[in-house]
């Protein structure tokens, strides 16, 4: 089993909605330091929008130079149908490169329906979803760990 100074991690941010997907980064980071992950095995890439989460999702994970990619992005309802297309591109996308590619894709992509929902999971009453992206992936990446021994 790895102890937490050998993970390494993606992580991918979108750009839209920066007030929001700069907290759920400035979370996960603050967690990893917290945990004692070095600050080399982890590398940050910022994408345009929440669709351009998985394509980059996905080329990180063939490269297999990590143990899990968490994204980040903020995803919240406007007056127009856009909001479902894009949360289910998005959301289809990052499970079809986990499954795919066999690498864990954490999902920190808030999908609310306002501003007030989504400051409410980076730190508000809700939690934050940034701290717990990093305890899902070194959960799940001991998980399969535990699988692979068997």
């Amino acid at each position: 089993m790895m102890s937490n100074n050998n993970f390494r991690f993606a992580i991918v941010v979108s750009r839209w909605n920066n007030f929001i997907t700069e907290k759920l980064l400035e979370g996960a980071l603050a967690r990893l330091v917290e945990l004692n992950i070095p600050e080399e095995n982890v590398k940050t890439f910022w994408v345009p929008g929440a669709v351009e989460i998985p394509i980059v999702t996905q080329r990180l994970a063939q490269t297999r130079k990590y143990n899990a990619i968490i994204v980040f992005g903020a995803v919240i309802r406007g007056e127009t149908a856009h909001f479902e297309y894009v949360c289910q591109m998005v959301t289809t996308g990052c499970q079809r490169v986990s499954l795919d590619e066999n690498m864990p894709v954490i999902f920190g992509v808030l999908t609310t329906y306002t501003k007030e929902q989504a400051l409410d999971r980076v730190g508000g009453k809700t939690g934050h979803m940034g701290i717990e992206a990093i305890d899902t992936a070194i959960e799940t990446v001991k998980c399969l760990q535990n699988v692979d021994a068997l």
